[in-house]
């Protein structure tokens, strides 16, 4: 291998040029540095909503690397394969990549690893998605974490490294390999007219985080630990739609908050805690990839959940026509901005899955395709635990009341007039948005009436805990 050949920097799900340790290093080198995005099966199976953000955001990091004077090259098929192509057309004798948690990614990425050895390329793979290698994290005992306190304990006080600068240039090579077209791609399509709704609350790229993280934690993280929880306020950093595509990087928003921290604002913490829940998700995920497909408590199998998605309580559910005030504004919400306040998703999530009677996993899909922010290990974790069938998960006869809920947390409807048309002389326009983003097949508009509770919270609850109690495990 030529100390001048060029390094292939394969991209991922890090669509940043600051603190990417990959682009750094291959910077470093002088050598030429050739991005790669593939879209393989990994991406072919996002859901619709993810994977038009995923469109959005590779045109906007491809936009960063020209200003770098570099590209982003885009080809289409099995990694392995496409990596071998370049390989050959470039003469490159370095892949490097960052690696990539969820079993999908893993399985593939050691395969091609090996692949590349065996051909005497330098197969690399950096650190940067998380903020600790999930790996390094164990117990006294040494095996993982399945609770999330003593997690956080043992990681609380570890280093972390300060993040890393942008490259200041990439060496181009000779000539640049043909890639595709990303408009080719129809990266969007299935989004259909939705797409036009969500587009206005998407958050792009690097710079777009940074400001995010910026004025989050000069501001609202003071008030988080309340503000949080406030669905109709704006409390939250909002940053999990740039942490799933890597716009921003985990230690970038750690160590903002230590900052914050020792500048002495209160809810610094208690959001430093709500990144290493995401690094919980993905340690339980990396140690027991069961967790995305399947009951992380084996012993659940045999619960009498429903698992057809016929059935009219889960068209309700999705269509956000539950009945239920909080649960139809928060699936609203989803369908207009393609996130949900977090509280808002527990409550969603514990309708359906202890009201409703109905399987976790349908759930944890319908949020994939329908989440900008989706995120393989945190979406699988939210459900299994709301669910009760997952790790350090809320006990099953903890069913929380959707009408206390919204009283406490939404006293004057105002998250609830927000989303939810019917009823209102005058509805505002994020609820009436709804409507131009659902699928006209569903044939609803603001002036139905709304309807009753398909199951009542007192029903659905008495439901839940008849069916825990009578459990057979």
């Amino acid at each position: 291998m030529s100390d001048t050949s060029p390094i292939i920097v394969w991209i991922r799900r890090d669509l940043r040029l600051s603190d990417h340790a990959t682009l750094h290093e291959a910077g470093k080198s002088g050598r030429p540095v050739i991005p790669v995005f593939i879209r393989d099966h990994t991406v072919d199976q996002l859901g619709a909503a993810p994977k038009w953000r995923l469109g959005l955001g590779l045109g906007c990091f491809g936009e960063a690397l020209a200003e770098k004077g570099s590209r982003l090259i885009l080809r289409a098929g099995p990694a392995r394969e496409v990596l071998d192509a370049l390989i050959d057309e470039t003469g490159a004798g370095a892949v490097w990549w960052q690696r990539a948690y969820d079993p999908a990614s893993v399985e593939r990425d050691t395969a091609v690893k090996s692949a590349l050895k065996d051909r005497e390329i330098d197969a690399r793979s950096f650190a940067g998605h998380l903020l600790f290698e999930p790996w390094t994290v164990e117990t006294k005992q040494g095996g993982f974490y399945k609770v999330y306190t003593p997690f956080w304990r043992a990681v609380c006080d570890r280093d972390v490294p300060e993040p890393l600068p942008a490259p200041s240039k990439l060496a181009a090579p000779e000539s640049w390999p043909e890639s595709d077209a990303l408009d080719d791609w129809g990266l969007g399509d299935a989004m259909r007219r939705g797409a036009a709704v969500v587009e206005p609350y998407v958050q792009l790229g690097e710079r777009a985080a940074q400001a995010r993280l910026g004025a989050f934690t000069s501001g609202k993280i003071a008030d988080y630990d309340k503000g949080r929880n406030l669905v109709a306020e704006d409390g939250c950093s909002t940053l999990s739609e740039n942490l799933a595509l890597g716009e921003i990087s985990p230690a970038q928003c750690w160590h903002a908050a230590m900052r914050a921290k020792d500048a002495g604002k209160e809810g610094a913490e208690t959001w430093a805690k709500e990144l290493v829940w995401r690094e919980f998700a993905y340690h339980l995920l990396w140690h027991t990839p069961h967790l995305a497909e399947s009951n992380w408590r084996e012993e659940w199998a045999a619960f009498p959940w429903n698992e057809d998605e016929r059935r009219k309580e889960v068209i309700a559910w999705k269509r956000a026509r539950t009945g239920i005030p909080f649960v139809d504004a928060a699936l609203r919400e989803m369908y207009v901005t393609g996130r949900m306040h977090n509280r808002a998703r527990m409550i969603v999530a514990s309708y359906l899955t202890k009201h409703l009677m109905c399987h976790w996993k349908i759930g944890m899909d319908w949020f994939e395709d329908c989440l900008i922010d989706w995120d393989p290990a945190s979406n699988a974790l939210g459900w299994q635990w709301s669910a009760g069938s997952g790790p350090d998960a809320t006990p099953y006869f903890r069913v929380f009341n959707p009408i206390t809920q919204r009283e406490k947390f939404d006293p004057d409807k105002v998250y609830v007039d927000r989303w939810i048309a019917e009823g209102q002389s005058n509805p505002p326009k994020t609820a009436l948005s709804y409507f131009d983003a659902i699928p006209e097949s569903w044939a609803m508009t603001p002036d139905d009436a709304y309807p009753e509770p398909i199951v009542s919270a007192e029903d659905g609850r008495k439901a839940a805990l008849d069916a825990y109690q009578n459990r057979d495990f």
